[in-house]
């Protein structure tokens, strides 16, 4: 098996001009966007936001209950300038991107979606996917909740800073498990949770 390719991303910027309350009032569910282009600016912001490393032992921009991170982050690409459309994993040690299929999911993740047309026209869906038993292992069956909340935690840093952005975001929870599996060719252990289109 070739070994993975990577993408490495520029550093995110730590001081926007947007303030928090401005992006809290500014936050709404958005499903229709315009067909202009993500920059891989933009789609940098996005992913540290939502899973960023922010200390040297490894913490994240969303609490984790014991810091055990179960929470997986992917991006199925369409039109970002300078990145090349296809599905990526977010690395958030290396604050890079791991290339995993030249395929733009977007169209079958629509599908998977329950035909949610957001899902298929936004220039980026990204995708939240769990690892529960990097959580239970420690906390039992309650760490599944812990998992949850996280998820939650997660996307909103990730739609609040699409607001900051100038850019529209929907959260997305209603889709059929195991066809975003198979369209992701996800781990066997990961479980998808979110879907957030990103756009203009």
């Amino acid at each position: 098996m070739p070994a993975p390719q990577f993408v490495k991303l520029p550093q995110p910027c730590l001081s926007g001009q947007v303030p928090l309350e401005q992006a809290l009032l500014s936050r709404r569910s958005m499903r229709t966007y315009s067909r202009d282009a993500l920059t891989v600016d933009d789609l940098t912001q996005l992913l540290w936001a939502a899973q960023g490393v922010t200390h040297s032992q490894g913490y994240r921009t969303a609490p984790s209950a014991g810091a055990l991170y179960p929470l997986e982050l992917y991006a199925a690409v369409g039109h970002v300038v300078g990145l090349p459309a296809g599905f990526y994993r977010y690395r958030c040690l290396e604050h890079a991107l791991e290339f995993r299929s030249a395929r733009d999911l977007r169209p079958e993740l629509y599908r998977a979606a329950l035909s949610q047309r957001p899902v298929e026209r936004a220039p980026v869906t990204l995708l939240f996917t769990a690892v529960y038993g990097r959580t239970t292992a420690t906390y039992g069956s309650r760490g599944v909740r812990y998992v949850d909340r996280e998820a939650g935690h997660a996307a909103q840093n990730l739609s609040l800073q699409a607001a900051a952005l100038d850019l529209k975001s929907v959260v997305i929870g209603a889709f059929h498990d195991d066809e975003v599996k198979q369209s992701a060719a996800l781990p066997a252990d990961e479980t998808p949770l979110y879907l957030v289109p990103v756009g203009r």
